[in-house]
């Protein structure tokens, strides 16, 4: 769905700010009428987490219901209105005025309904929104799972079968907003470079056949313009650009597109993007930008405040690109989850590259296979929906389909390095995500990301080797060349066999902030900076590594556990609260990048 614009044919409306909240831990408010309106409530913003906000609702992780009024503007008319939640975690069920709008599973994600049939123009809308975050193993991703992959690592509370707090609630903007009829209702931005002319096709489409579509790309120095007539609601423009100005981390240049669509004669909507220019592709194994080859050096990242829990937080956006700037990285991951649209707008702007994920975090293959066949159908319906909101940006380079999916016999595999063939089903379903990716989107490469002793029949239809690797760390710790040379051999095997780029998507140690040894000893910031060094000079002395992130930008909460000291993860180059530890300052001297303002 295409992001709610505002401008002469297109109207929107922002519901954040505050509404009335309450908890329904014994699943009553549906019998008790909830839907219809509540009395007994207290404040609470949107968007933000529940779970920061009241010491009871800390780690409550069930049902609560919110509710506002809003009333339609008297200048709206009667066209297609509509209501967009850009995500809610994990279930929504909507009404208004007590009658029943829609549901949607899965957060991350923007979903949306059409009101023309429900809304009162007259009067205030009450609109209630019931948000169940319950953690089971059929949902992705998936909680309470009876054997767990991730508990091999520490048994944690809230039960989750990955290393992040499972934040309930509405955690984007909700916007209602109102499009003409006929209205362009989605785009496609496809860029090629031939013989040094920037293509740039338009895929337009309109559920009104009898439309055309006027096209202008602006730029510094010139105007282009085109059009196209309708062929049963698709419109197809392209333009060549002589000389383009391309879209790269050291010039991340954005053109205005400008679209018309004209009905009978006369304009009845309009949309406008910023795009860039870029190719993206794979040569042997490198991965090429524009035709030359790339480097990614960066972070995975974490939607995480101590404030807003995984809500939006523009502020904290816009400081977190900022920061990655000023270390010098040039790409991200967006670990373990889709991240807000905003994000990508800030990183088309600064030039990161960025692997865009699905929220497929702690698959497993063990147990019922009915659950694992409906985990691989919502897999598929999150891998269309990311392609369908983020096909547009130019930051994002590649699509990653899940992270850490565990074989049964992980354990066995990491330290007896086995190779033995997994059930067929399993790399199915991976095959599966990555071949939807790709029919949904040929110009992006496709990959996972992948952990020691993934096996590697998974790999075969990936682009590119994502590894999530923790020697030194869960695995050889203190011993950090052993680790190493273990690592090595470990990525030419890998390499041999696929004869794919091989991006390390994470490395780290937990560090406590301020903790300082000598020697380095574990959780020092020391030993944190000695770990970084030695991966660093790894990669740099593999010609098909293409790229390394570091776990974690920033410390971040997850669940309660042992191995989790005061239930955040402290991989963080930076404090939860983005202050730079000694690694930080160390990536900034690694990578170089001069400071920009």
């Amino acid at each position: 769905m295409l992001y709610p614009q505002q401008n002469k044919y297109r109207d929107l409306y922002v519901l954040d700010g505050i509404w009335d909240f309450r908890l329904d831990p014994e699943n009553v408010g549906v019998d008790h009428g909830w839907h219809e309106g509540f009395m007994e409530s207290r404040p609470i913003a949107v968007p933000s987490s529940w779970n920061e906000l009241y010491p009871d609702t800390y780690d409550f992780i069930g049902v609560g219901w919110y509710q506002t009024v809003f009333s339609i503007p008297t200048s709206w008319s009667q066209d297609d209105i509509r209501l967009r939640f850009g995500s809610v975690t994990y279930g929504a069920t909507v009404w208004i005025n007590g009658h029943f709008v829609g549901s949607h599973e899965g957060g991350n994600l923007p979903f949306e309904f059409c009101l023309t049939d429900h809304i009162d123009r007259e009067s205030g809308n009450k609109l209630v929104v019931r948000v169940e975050n319950e953690l089971r193993p059929d949902r992705v991703p998936p909680g309470n799972v009876p054997k767990q992959s991730l508990n091999i690592f520490m048994s944690n509370t809230p039960a989750t079968n990955y290393d992040f707090f499972p934040y309930s609630g509405i955690h984007r903007s909700v916007i209602l907003y109102r499009i003409p009829i006929p209205s362009i209702s989605d785009v496609t931005i496809r860029t090629s470079i031939i013989d040094e002319v920037g293509l740039v096709d338009i895929r337009a489409f309109s559920s009104d056949p009898d439309v055309d579509l006027f096209v202008s790309l602006q730029s510094d120095s010139c105007v282009l313009q085109g059009s196209a007539v309708s062929a049963n609601g698709e419109l197809n423009v392209s333009l060549e650009v002589n000389d383009p100005r391309l879209w790269s981390p050291s010039d991340p240049y954005l053109y205005q597109l400008n679209m018309s669509l004209n009905h009978q004669g006369k304009t009845v909507d309009s949309y406008s993007l910023e795009i860039g220019i870029r190719t993206i592709e794979i040569r042997g194994h490198e991965i090429y930008l524009n035709g030359e080859p790339i480097e990614l050096k960066g972070f995975g990242r974490h939607e995480d405040s101590s404030v807003s829990g995984r809500g939006q937080n523009l502020p904290l956006s816009v400081k977190d690109h900022n920061l990655m700037k000023w270390v010098g990285a040039n790409s991200y991951r967006t670990a373990h989850y889709p991240y807000s649209e905003e994000d990508l707008f800030l990183a088309d702007k600064h030039g990161f590259l960025v692997v865009d994920e699905t929220p497929a975090v702690g698959l497993f293959f063990e147990g019922d296979r009915g659950q694992i066949e409906d985990r691989l159908t919502k897999c598929r319906e999150q891998v269309s929906e990311l392609i369908s909101r983020d096909k547009n940006h130019p930051s994002v380079i590649m699509w990653s389909v899940a992270n850490e999916p565990f074989p049964p016999d992980l354990m066995t595999r990491i330290f007896s390095e086995i190779e033995e063939p997994v059930e067929s089903f399993t790399t199915e379903f991976l095959t599966t995500l990555a071949s939807d990716a790709k029919n949904l989107d040929d110009t992006r490469p496709v990959s996972f990301a992948a952990v020691h002793g993934t096996p590697l029949e998974w790999l075969e239809n990936v682009d590119v080797v994502m590894l999530n690797t923790y020697g030194g760390w869960y695995f050889d710790q203190l011993n950090l060349g052993g680790a190493i040379d273990k690592l090595s051999e470990y990525l030419d095997r890998v390499h041999s066999s696929t004869g794919k780029p091989i991006v390390i998507s994470e490395v780290g140690a937990d560090t406590i902030s301020g903790f300082h040894s000598v020697p380095e000893e574990l959780y020092s910031e020391e030993y944190q900076v000695e770990m970084l060094r030695r991966y660093l000079d790894l990669a740099e002395s593999k010609d098909f590594l293409a790229g390394l992130h570091v776990w974690v930008m920033a410390d971040f909460r997850t669940t309660h556990s042992l191995m989790r000291i005061g239930g955040l993860n402290r991989k963080g180059a930076f404090t939860r609260d983005r202050q730079p530890k000694m690694a930080a300052h160390f990536l900034r001297s690694r990578w170089s990048v001069a400071p920009s303002g």
